[in-house]
């Protein structure tokens, strides 16, 4: 693709140009939006203003309630896209969260499925009329995919289109089509995807609805903000080294990381395509655990492995989850209050003495988890990262000759022979090897005879970053590397009082000091907190059905600090 390098600032701004005026004219908001010094927290009684108790009673229920509603008929899919794609174009607005808009094809499609349902007296699949997001990997027919590359404008994945790419879909759109899905947008992601915080050069940086200080996170940090927004009741996103729970975590909402070969990845974009030591995973994000299971066990009724070559032929299974189920009150967990070289911040340490409070109250074996060092994943990880000497992104950059962004990093290192990436997918296996026996060596803790059921960790040493500041991702990169199954839940929120003070015995590092030195309570305050469950590899069922159990749990004991950012609470910047 031929274009000018001086000329990437304006392809870039007539893209967010075009972004804009897909938003229909009567849901552009009129008044100005208050700077985050007076207004950090636009969702719940800010964002409501907008809309109509209609809408605010549609976009408000999870998706297992607007799947009730709509493969019954007593909410039409018209009714229920039209809400949703109001609330999304709200949400854009306030914190920079899509890249996609196609409202009108959505609603197009929500038509279709109510005269389905009219004629045929039934729904067309479990999703029948759900509004359904996408993070800016899935290739959605008529709509670019850019992945955040000022390069990609205009293109099919940097180069010239032609027929077939035009009507090109990924097979997970596919697949959401065919269950009565209805997509309506596509969600921002970091330039690069390799980044904790979600920002490129076309629509800027992505803020986190509960508190415009800080960062979504990234990379899913445009679906994290959506969701967060109710702007969509559930999404997609995608995970290589905490892509989907770094930004669930920092939205407060929840975010499923599966073992890779669940969930299809067929004919999405990618960074670093053909690396496949560590590889990354299509996973959903929703308001409710209950969402995430609907969204995974709908899209294994689709039986993707006749259709992606790398998806396990491994239906739902209905056994494990009834298992679980019935020895919920039996379960042994282990809780690992830090890795060993970063420690959390006091939210993060407060939740998780709260969660391990509620499990010991509510009969549950709780013991700590000291397992193999994480140290060793993060290396790992980071030379797998790195494996190509950083060649593939440098080549996307200079399709449009944008600048790199600092929150989009890109550390210098040499390309790995092939002698080297085999000596690291050694390395990675003893490593899994060495983890697998010391949860298997958990059963001489428990009491119980077998290991633990489950462990629960931190999914990033704090709640969500101020921009520029995320520094380390190891507490959800051990996962990718082990290829676990996790999510994350919400918990509470920071608290400027109850989490005054950051009170350590010492450092743990350099790391560790410098992210304790970022900690400021009266920044974070009202930030949501949110931890991460691991179970193991290609236990969905299972790590679904704890997730459902620990959302109830929470929400009958109440948190022990639930503070919500009120408007007109102003936040001191640092």
């Amino acid at each position: 693709m031929d274009r000018p390098q001086a000329t990437w600032h304006s392809v870039a701004a007539g893209k967010r140009q075009a972004i804009l005026e897909a938003i229909p004219p009567r849901w552009i908001l009129q008044e100005q939006i208050p700077p985050a010094e007076k207004q950090p927290n636009v969702t719940d009684g800010y964002v409501q203003q907008f809309l109509t108790p209609r809408e605010i009673q549609i976009t408000e229920a999870d998706a297992v309630t607007i799947t009730q509603h709509t493969t019954t008929g007593s909410w039409s899919a018209l009714e229920v896209t039209e809400a949703f794609c109001h609330r999304a174009a709200i949400a854009h607005q306030l914190v920079n969260c899509l890249l996609e808009i196609f409202f009108d094809e959505a609603l197009r499609s929500a038509r279709a499925l109510d005269e389905y349902y009219a004629k045929h007296g039934k729904p067309l699949g479990p999703l029948h009329g759900l509004p359904v997001s996408l993070k800016d990997q899935f290739h959605v027919q008529g709509m670019e995919t850019t992945i955040g590359y000022v390069g990609w404008i205009g293109t099919f994945e940097g180069r010239k289109l032609d027929r077939d790419e035009r009507t090109h879909e990924s097979e997970l759109v596919r697949e959401l089509r065919n269950l009565g899905a209805v997509l309506f947008c596509k969600t921002s992601v970091p330039t690069t995807l390799m980044a904790g915080e979600t920002m490129n050069n076309i629509i800027g940086y992505t803020w986190n609805p509960k508190n415009r200080h800080l960062s979504a996170g990234g990379s899913s940090g445009g679906e994290g903000a959506l969701i967060a927004l109710h702007g969509s009741p559930a999404g997609f996103g995608t995970d290589i080294g905490g892509s989907i729970r770094v930004p669930s975590a920092f939205n407060g909402i929840y975010g499923l990381r599966p073992s890779a070969g669940r969930m299809p990845y067929e004919g999405a974009a990618n960074t670093m395509d053909g690396q496949n030591t560590i590889l990354s995973v299509v996973g959903p994000m929703a308001t409710t655990a209950p969402s995430l299971k609907l969204l995974f066990k709908s899209v294994l009724q689709q039986e993707p492995w006749y259709y992606d070559p790398l998806v396990i032929e491994l239906p739902w299974r209905d056994e494990v989850e009834l298992k679980i189920g019935r020895s919920l009150p039996n379960l042994t967990f282990a809780i690992m209050h830090h890795d060993g070289t970063v420690q959390p911040h006091p939210p993060i340490r407060r939740a998780l003495a709260w969660m391990d409070k509620l499990l010991v109250n509510q009969g549950h074996k709780v013991i700590e988890w000291k397992p193999p060092s994480h140290q060793t994943s993060q290396e790992i990880a980071t030379q797998v990262f790195h494996s190509d000497g950083g060649m593939d992104i440098k080549k996307h950059l200079a399709l449009s000759g944008e600048e790199q962004l600092p929150e989009c990093f890109l550390l210098p290192s040499d390309h790995a022979v092939a002698a080297e990436v085999a000596d690291l997918n050694v390395r990675k296996r003893e490593y899994q090897k060495q983890y697998m026996d010391y949860w298997n060596s958990t059963s001489a803790a428990t009491g119980t005879g077998r290991p633990v059921d489950a462990f629960i960790c931190p999914a990033c040493p704090s709640v969500a970053v101020r921009p520029g500041h995320f520094r380390y991702g190891a507490y959800t990169t051990f996962v990718n590397v082990l290829d676990y199954s996790s999510a994350v839940f919400p918990v509470t929120a920071a608290d400027r009082i109850v989490d005054k003070e950051n009170k350590l015995d010492g450092f743990l590092g350099e790391m560790d000091k410098k992210i304790q030195q970022d900690y400021d309570c009266n920044l974070i305050h009202g930030a949501p907190v949110g931890l991460q469950i691991v179970g193991r590899r290609l236990e969905e069922e299972k790590v679904l059905t704890i997730l459902e159990y620990f959302g109830r749990l929470l929400n009958e004991s109440g948190s022990e600090s639930s503070v919500v950012i009120q408007e007109g609470d102003t936040v001191p910047s640092s």
